[in-house]
C-alpha cells in the first residue's frame, strides 16, 4: 500500500530505454550515449584533495543540519560577487544537491491544491515534485520559433487565484535556452503583482556562450527578491556531480526555516567531507570553470553543425547548458525499416536498437516531437554518434 500522494508521481519513462542501453553495453554492443547530464571532466584535483584531507583529518561528524556556517559563508560572499545578491549565511540552506534543494522548496512551501507555473519544455523532475507535494502543474508552453522564450499573453491567462509559485530555469535542461533580461523583468514583475513564489533554479549559470550574462531574477529588484527563492549548486559548475552539494537562498525567513526543520528530520547534513571538498570549489579560481566551459562551447558549435545538416532535423541554437533539443517533427509518420515513427519514444527506442545510440526522447521534457542530446561527452563520441543518426535517419 502507498500514499496516495505518490498515486501522481510516474516513473521516468526513459527507463525502459535507460535499462535497455545499459544492458546492451553489458552485452558489449559499441553504444554512443547522449543522455548524461553531467560534466564528463573529473573534479579539480584540489577539490578532490579537500575532501580526501578532510577524511584523512576526520572531519566525519555531523554538521548543522543546513550545512556548516563556513561554508554559507562561502555561498554568501558568491552570491554577491557573482550575482549581485546580499544574503546572511542564516538564509541559506545547504542540502545533498540541487534536486534536493528543490524538494525541501515544493515539501516545505506548497500545500495540496496549490498551482506551480511550469514552462515546458521542462526538466523532468520539476512535475515529479510538484505532484510529491500534492501540488497541480499548470504548463505554459514556450515558443520555439522565438527560441523558448515567454509568450506574456499565455502565461497571464494561466495565473489563478491558486497559483503559489512559479519555476524559473535558466538556462535551462533541456533546451539550453536562456531568457532575455527583458523577458526576465517581465517575470519578476508579474510575479511581485501577484504575489507568487519564483523558484530560481540557476544550477547551469556559468554554462553560458557567446558573450552571454547569467542574471538571477533576484536581482532584479527588492520585490522580486522577497519572492525569489535561488538555487544552485557546485555539481555543474565544478564538475562534481555525484559529491552532492547544492543550496538555497531566500529572503523568506519562515521558508528557510521550515526548509531547514524539514532536511533536520529527514537527511539531516550533506555529507560533511562534500562540504569540505565545495568550499575549495568556491575558492578556486573562475578559469578552471571557464576552460571547461570553453570546450563545451566547441562541441557545442560542431554538433549544432551536424544537426543542421540532416535532413528533418531543425534546432535553437542553446546560449547555455550542455543540451541540444532537436525537433524531428518533418519525421512524423516516416517509415524505417518498417517500423514508423509516431513520437520520440519512437524515435528514441529506434536510435537505441538500429542506430546504437541513446537519446533523451523529449516527452519526458514535455514535448512529444523533440529528443535531447546532451554534448557532455567527447567530441570523438559526438562525432560518431551523430553519424550513426545521420545514417540512418538518411
Amino acid at each position: 500500500m502507498i500514499a496516495d500522494r505518490m498515486k501522481k508521481v510516474q516513473a521516468s519513462i526513459t527507463l525502459a530505454i535507460d535499462a535497455k542501453a545499459k544492458q546492451m553495453i553489458a552485452d558489449g554492443i559499441d553504444l554512443v550515449g547522449f543522455g548524461a547530464g553531467e560534466p564528463d571532466f573529473n573534479t579539480p584535483e584540489n577539490i578532490k584533495q579537500a575532501g580526501i584531507k578532510a577524511i584523512q583529518d576526520n572531519k566525519t561528524r555531523y554538521t548543522p543540519a543546513a550545512g556548516m556556517p563556513d561554508l554559507k559563508k562561502l555561498i554568501a560572499e558568491k552570491l554577491k560577487k557573482d550575482n549581485g545578491l546580499e544574503y546572511k549565511p542564516g538564509q541559506i540552506v545547504v542540502s545533498c544537491g540541487a534536486k534536493h534543494s528543490l524538494y525541501n522548496i515544493f515539501m516545505a512551501g506548497i500545500n495540496p491544491g496549490d498551482e506551480v507555473i511550469v514552462f515546458s519544455p521542462f526538466w523532468v523532475s520539476y512535475v515529479e515534485m510538484v505532484n510529491m507535494a500534492q501540488g497541480v502543474p499548470v504548463f505554459v508552453e514556450l515558443d520555439e520559433k522565438k527560441n523558448f522564450e515567454i509568450d506574456f499573453g499565455l502565461l497571464e491567462s494561466k495565473i489563478s487565484k491558486k497559483t503559489k509559485a512559479m519555476i524559473v530555469n535558466s538556462p535551462s535542461n533541456p533546451t539550453g535556452c536562456v531568457l532575455s533580461e527583458e523577458s526576465l523583468k517581465k517575470l519578476a514583475e508579474l510575479c511581485v503583482k501577484n504575489k507568487i513564489l519564483i523558484i530560481s533554479d540557476e544550477i547551469y549559470e556559468k554554462n553560458l556562450y557567446g558573450g552571454k550574462k547569467h542574471i538571477s531574477i533576484a536581482s532584479l529588484s527588492p520585490g522580486a527578491k522577497a519572492l525569489t527563492v535561488v538555487v544552485n549548486g557546485v555539481s555543474k559548475s565544478h564538475a562534481m556531480t555525484g559529491w552532492r552539494i547544492g543550496y538555497t537562498a531566500s529572503d523568506d525567513g519562515e521558508l528557510t526555516a521550515a526548509m531547514a526543520n524539514l532536511q533536520s528530520h529527514s537527511t539531516s547534513n550533506p555529507a560533511t567531507m562534500t562540504q569540505y571538498a565545495a568550499m575549495e570549489a568556491l575558492k578556486t579560481d573562475d578559469k578552471v570553470v571557464s576552460d571547461m566551459v570553453a570546450e563545451f562551447a566547441k562541441r557545442r558549435e560542431y554538433i549544432l553543425g551536424r544537426i543542421a545538416s540532416i535532413p528533418g532535423l531543425s534546432c535553437v541554437s542553446p546560449d547555455g547548458a550542455f543540451y541540444v533539443f532537436p525537433n524531428f517533427s518533418a519525421l512524423l509518420g516516416k517509415e524505417i525499416k518498417g517500423k514508423k515513427i509516431e513520437g520520440s519514444l519512437s524515435l528514441a527506442d529506434m536510435l537505441l536498437t538500429e542506430a546504437k545510440v541513446a537519446v533523451v526522447p523529449g516527452i519526458a521534457f514535455g514535448s512529444d516531437v523533440h529528443f535531447r542530446l546532451s554534448y557532455a561527452t567527447s567530441m570523438a563520441n559526438i562525432e560518431k554518434g551523430l553519424n550513426r543518426i545521420e545514417e540512418f535517419l538518411k
